[in-house]
């Protein structure tokens, strides 16, 4: 990538989210670049989702048939289809910050990172601060374990290199989170960081706000066991392809 700018790709997974994905992609345009693009899988929205995106008549953005079988699934197929040098996740409907692209990107060339996940500013439906610190109020922090136990790492504030989707997919049906399932594989093969910069206002609403309730313990059991019992296969997978070579 020396001597030229380094290709972005944004990925999005939408559904039903007339709401706020005006605004969301009109900030995301503002980071990119001629050459980048937005890839957006929808996954069957039945409100005005399409004629929104269809709007901005802007040929960075690419509208993908969503496999409609849930959200981390969506989200597999809009990574897929990326073709920068460099990932963003994003939902339908935060806004960023106009500078987001170009400090993640410094962060990352001035760094031998693989993902990296920024801070974000918590809103409501109506733009009110909820909370200052996304990263404090989760206590975000690096580390396997740690991060099977208790999930820091949050799709919409996370990118990485290129080379990484390679290693996740295809996204496992069995685990519950896409984005933790993102960063631990982030972490096996590179270096993850977590930069400590509020680039983006992640805005909580009455069709996402259940992400920051408490799961029953049952189900974070379960959860933790589908997550470790996935990880282990992909470690015993990628040592056996590593003999190969």
């Amino acid at each position: 990538m020396e001597g030229k700018a380094p290709k972005i790709s944004v990925a999005m997974a939408s559904y039903n989210g007339e709401n706020y994905i005006y605004e969301q992609i009109k900030t995301i345009l503002n980071n990119l670049k001629k050459n980048d693009e937005l890839i957006i899988s929808d996954d069957g929205s039945t409100d005005k989702t399409i004629d929104i995106i269809n709007s901005f008549k802007d040929e960075r953005i690419k509208l993908l048939n969503g496999p409609r079988i849930g959200i981390k699934q969506n989200f597999a197929n809009a990574i897929k289809n990326t073709t920068g040098d460099f990932i963003f996740l994003t939902d339908q409907d935060d806004i960023w910050e106009n500078n987001k692209v170009e400090k993640i990107i410094q962060c990352f060339e001035k760094n031998d990172y693989i993902l990296i996940q920024h801070d974000a500013i918590v809103i409501d439906e109506n733009e009110n601060i909820m909370f200052e610190s996304f990263a404090s109020h989760r206590n975000v922090k690096i580390g396997i374990i740690k991060n099977i136990i208790k999930n820091s790492y949050h799709g919409c504030c996370i990118a990485f290199k290129k080379e990484l989707k390679e290693e996740f997919l295809p996204i496992p049906n069995d685990i519950y989170l896409h984005d933790q399932w993102i960063g631990l594989i982030g972490e096996v093969n590179g270096k993850t960081y977590f930069l400590d910069e509020k680039l983006m206002k992640y805005r909580r609403h009455g069709g996402n706000a259940s992400s920051f309730k408490h799961l029953p313990i049952r189900q974070i059991i379960k959860n933790r066991l589908s997550i470790s019992k996935e990880l282990m296969k992909y470690l015993i997978k990628r040592k056996r392809n590593q003999k190969k070579l």
